[in-house]
């Protein structure tokens, strides 16, 4: 496995060693030894979570303000335009935002510890995304910010305006956020 820096210290996208042949193909999507090596953690990773999302979906930008949850993400299906925004008020990068083309095709996958918000547009006719979490999800404790916010400035790949659910249309701007300290 590889690990390639983002944008963002500590967001970290992993490049895993693919064996494949005519016959199809095998890799390793995690190894906590290997996971430390790369990136110096041991998650415990507590939850995993598989979701499937229709073409132009968007979904996000949410995180836990209570129980924050670090995640490892991949897509097993489709192609995703995946987003991180650091939400560490002590972080000299707090407010910026760095994204990836995780699909089932290159095999990516993308850490984001905790103190980040997360949101995916899916880009294909349909994409399946697999994380693992740090935490359990908590609804009382999760936030969301508006997908559009003027402040952030994410540059979405979209054609058209995007399909989002009744909570991501409610979202809040990022100025009215709660952040982590």
């Amino acid at each position: 496995m590889n690990a390639v820096a983002t944008a963002l210290p500590g967001v970290v996208i992993l490049e895993p060693q693919v064996f494949g042949d005519e016959r199809g193909f095998f890799f390793e999507s995690f190894n906590a030894r290997v996971f430390k090596q790369l990136t110096g953690l041991t998650p415990n990773f507590v939850q995993d979570n598989h979701s499937r999302s229709a073409h132009g979906v968007l979904r996000g930008l949410h995180y836990q303000i209570r129980q924050p949850q670090g995640k490892l993400l991949r897509c097993a299906v489709g192609e995703i335009f995946d987003v991180a925004v650091d939400l560490r008020r002590s972080s000299p990068f707090f407010g910026r935002w760095t994204a990836v083309r995780l699909s089932a095709e290159n095999k990516r996958q993308l850490w984001i510890p905790e103190g980040f918000a997360h949101g995916f547009v899916t880009l294909s006719e349909s994409a399946e995304l697999l994380y693992k979490a740090t935490d359990f999800y908590a609804p009382e404790h999760e936030r969301c910010i508006i997908w559009n916010d003027d402040d952030l400035k994410i540059d979405w790949p979209l054609e058209t305006p995007p399909l989002l659910s009744a909570k991501d249309r409610q979202g809040l701007p990022f100025r009215q956020a709660e952040t982590f300290a």
